[in-house]
């Protein structure tokens, strides 16, 4: 007859400790994974919740049209204006200037209507609008760049302004993307008074919507303007999605920062497992004496699931807390990158589903270890402290159940079930690895011929002897130090990409808008400063694809459901250019480059990865809108291009006598001499705002410092995520220890009893785990190395740029942290008492 529920559970809350000592590893493991997912995934539905009902505020509107070198015509302002109240302007780089100073900027042009959803704050308190006549909003950088102060006056190609205000707080600024210059905000007619709207100006004009019926569907207006006006080159944007690359960020960042959590779990997953084992060795004479006085095996299971599952409570809502107190940490980290504010956040769902998943491991590696106890009869367990326990098989299939019901809660919850499941498929391969190596090393540990230094030769009799904890071992040590090398080749990698590869090949300057006319004046003012200064032109313009595919049957790109993946040349207005000769830092994979000038058949030749994504070949045609005309052109050849150069790349490339009759410009690179004098760069400056005052220059170490502050907030997230996981690698190596000690105890003592010193067996110790951590770095190298370049190469679309140097470094530190603490968890055995402990067996 079993115990009443209410007796069941007075045994076990006698029998546990307030403490929780014995379930203290239990409680780390769990408080460690729980903490990390309920930070992530409270801070990601902030974010999203913000990114999702500041919409409107985010897009300056309902829904964005934007469009290219040219502003709407009166039968597209008609079509829009039916919907709601238009808002328009412009964007475009250009170039501020006083007498002693010129620098790049933004400038962002808007009408009186602007903003109509949110403020723009200045920096001296005021909530202000549109900039009226020729004043200006400016960015405090570019007043510093210029030398000036608020009141005093600057020139934007021939227009003079005046430094109205200082923007502190400019509503729509995430939506508008990766800023190339400080920005500086004037009313609508400022940038054609200017000279920046001439024929084949790079500008863009935008023009945004707010809803008549606000409860109107912005996809479904997408939807139709798109078939209203196919070959108009629109790039629309609705409220739902008013900052893509943020979205896109965080989402990538999100299923990141989730993997890491899991894999935490994953990991501290096995040292509850150990944690366990340890807590009911201790605890095998009570279970005993339980059974004697006649409490059944059912009884045995509901008393120490009690007490285990009140641990597991413990360190899930302590994981919950630490999660909520972090994450207004995370949110300043990321405050100017993202949309989230810096205080409390709590989001209950992320909350529960952190918590569900402590509690489903706990379930899940729990169970084996108290399955097992619960079948054995008294006298087994009284003497299991030196006859460990066989297994009990019945008890894999709740392990089983624990884990599909992590599994399943991961693919359900994920918006990427493909990366989520992949990455439960390989931390299911990476366990079979290691339970593959642990018995490999178990068997050749067993075949070795016996060294002569008794050490040694005992190092080695622990590691293959019966019930020794080699398998759990080899977990541990293998995850813990593939976390250290999973840490150290992400973080290089990300530095690498940040510090090594960009630097080294980009050129100092892009040019935008250089009438081609001037083009030998352009030369000339460069020269003058800089004689070896490495110079190259290229013809810049804008279309969109229209249609490709074989000539007779052309697929309309208005009338896809969705843009192919991969695709992106589909997706608004392209950059395009024209060219005689193949462009430098391109290579020919198929097909033949025509003639110089050549006069057939309009060609053009095609990136690979996107031929690939259309599906397109050499021979096919493709049709593209320019400034509101067709024009197609057949596929001459394919090209792989070194997007890595940073240079001029275009994924389209057109024979002469496609393109050029449309109104153009050229763009520029100039590549100046190492050690360029500063201020031969400012009078450089200066002379090209003079002489070409509608051409915009693009500073290309400030998008490498802003790129820079990009990926090092990444790398702080990634640095923060492994760092979880280390710690859960180091718990399952304390909870393998600890579920040996029962067994290690017995054998300090009678090698104590045998005249050993404390020193021979910390060296016993040191040489056992030694050989295993030896071992296991190079299994260590490959698995966190390749979990590293999935991360890297296949998650954030990073360059594999690791420092081998560096990782094998962290590496080496890593197994000397594992092995102290290895050693650090077997102090307890020196002190423990032969007399007393030979009285326990």
């Amino acid at each position: 007859m079993s115990l009443p529920l209410g007796t069941a559970w007075r045994i076990a809350r006698r029998d546990l400790n307030a403490r929780f000592r014995g379930l203290r590893l239990l409680l780390v493991c769990i408080f460690l994974g729980t903490a990390a997912l309920a930070a992530i995934g409270t801070l990601t539905a902030a974010i999203e919740n913000e990114l999702a009902s500041s919409g409107q505020e985010l897009l300056g509107g309902d829904l964005e049209v934007e469009v290219w070198q040219r502003g709407l015509r009166p039968e597209e302002v008609k079509a829009l204006a039916a919907y709601g109240t238009i808002s328009s302007g412009y964007r475009m780089q250009a170039m501020a200037s006083t007498p002693e100073a010129a620098a790049p900027i933004e400038l962002k042009a808007v009408d009186a209507k602007w903003p109509m959803f949110g403020k723009l704050l200045l920096a001296d308190g005021r909530t202000v609008g549109a900039p009226v006549g020729k004043d200006a909003w400016v960015a405090a950088t570019a007043l510093e760049r210029l030398g000036i102060r608020v009141g005093e006056n600057f020139k934007v190609g021939t227009v003079t302004l005046r430094a109205a205000g200082v923007i502190a707080d400019e509503p729509d600024r995430l939506s508008e993307g990766f800023q190339l210059g400080p920005t500086i905000i004037v009313a609508e007619g400022v940038p054609a008074e200017a000279g920046l709207l001439a024929p084949g100006a790079l500008y863009q004009s935008k023009h945004r919507i707010a809803f008549a019926n606000p409860a109107r569907d912005p996809s479904a207006v997408e939807e139709t303007l798109t078939k209203q006006f196919p070959t108009a080159g629109f790039d629309i944007r609705t409220r739902d999605r008013a900052s893509p690359g943020a979205d896109r960020f965080v989402r990538q960042m999100s299923d990141f920062l989730t993997l890491v959590g899991l894999a935490a779990l994953v990991i501290a997953g096995i040292g509850i497992a150990g944690g366990v084992s340890s807590y009911l060795d201790q605890r095998r004479a009570s279970i005993a004496t339980l059974k004697v006085l006649g409490a059944t095996s059912a009884d045995i299971v509901r008393i120490y699931a009690m007490q285990i599952g009140v641990a597991a409570l413990a360190g899930s809502l302590a994981g919950l807390a630490a999660g909520v107190l972090v994450t207004p940490l995370l949110a300043s980290a990321l405050q100017g990158l993202l949309p989230v504010e810096s205080g409390f956040i709590i989001s209950p769902p992320a909350l529960l589903l952190a918590a569900s998943y402590g509690l489903l491991v706990a379930f899940a590696f729990a169970a084996a270890p108290l399955l097992r106890a619960r079948t054995f009869p008294a006298m087994a367990l009284m003497r299991s402290g030196i006859v460990p326990l066989a297994r009990d098989k019945r008890a894999l299939i709740a392990t089983a159940i624990g884990i599909a019901g992590v599994c399943a809660l991961a693919l359900l919850t994920t918006a990427q079930p493909m990366l989520s499941g992949g990455f439960l498929l390989g931390a299911g391969g990476a366990l079979a690895l290691l339970a593959g190596i642990g018995w490999l090393i178990q068997t050749l540990a067993r075949r070795l011929p016996r060294p002569k230094n008794p050490l040694l030769r005992s190092a080695i009799a622990n590691i293959h002897r019966p019930g020794a904890p080699t398998g759990a071992l080899v977990t541990a040590l293998g995850f813990g130090l593939a976390a250290f090398v999973l840490l150290a080749a992400v973080q290089s990698a990300i530095d690498g990409n940040i510090a090594r590869r960009v630097p080294m090949e980009a050129p100092d300057y892009f040019v935008l808008d250089v009438p081609p006319a001037k083009e030998p004046r352009f030369f000339k003012l460069i020269q003058q400063e800089f004689p070896k200064a490495g110079i190259r032109t290229v013809p810049t313009m804008r279309g969109a694809v229209l249609a490709y595919g074989p000539k007779d049957k052309l697929i309309r790109v208005a009338d896809l459901k969705e843009i192919p993946e991969g695709a992106w040349a589909l997706r608004g207005e392209r950059g395009l250019t024209y060219a005689d000769t193949i462009p430098q830092g391109n290579r020919l994979i198929e097909g033949q480059w025509w003639s110089p000038f050549h006069k057939g058949e309009p060609l053009v030749s095609i990136d690979a990865d996107f031929a690939k994504a259309v599906g397109l070949k050499v021979g096919d045609y493709l049709t593209i809108g320019i400034l509101g005309t067709e024009r197609t052109a057949r596929i001459a050849n394919i090209r792989e291009i070194d997007w890595e150069s940073m240079g001029f790349n275009f994924a389209l490339v057109f024979s002469r006598n496609a393109i050029s009759d449309a109104p153009h410009n050229l763009s520029a690179t100039i590549d100046l001499p190492d050690g360029a004098d500063p201020a031969a760069r400012g009078r450089l400056l200066r002379a090209l705002v003079k002489e070409m005052p509608s051409s915009s220059v693009i500073e290309v170490g400030g998008i490498l410092v802003e790129a820079r502050k990009l990926l090092e907030q990444v790398s702080l997230a990634t640095l923060a995520a492994a760092a979880v996981t280390v710690l859960a690698g180091l718990a399952v190596l304390m909870g393998a220890i600890a579920a040996a000690r029962a067994a290690r105890t017995y054998d300090t003592v009678m090698l104590r009893v045998l005249g050993a010193s404390r020193r021979q067996i910390l060296l016993l110790q040191f040489a056992e785990y030694g050989l295993l951590a030896g071992l296991l770095a190079l299994v260590a190298l490959g698995l966190g190395g390749g979990l590293a370049w999935v991360v890297i190469t296949q998650l954030f679309e990073f360059d594999w740029l690791p420092d081998w140097g560096e990782v094998l470094g962290v590496l080496a530190l890593g197994t000397a942290l594992v092995l102290g603490f290895a050693l650090a968890g077997s102090l307890p055995l020196l002190r423990a008492k032969p007399a007393r402990a030979l009285r326990e067996l």
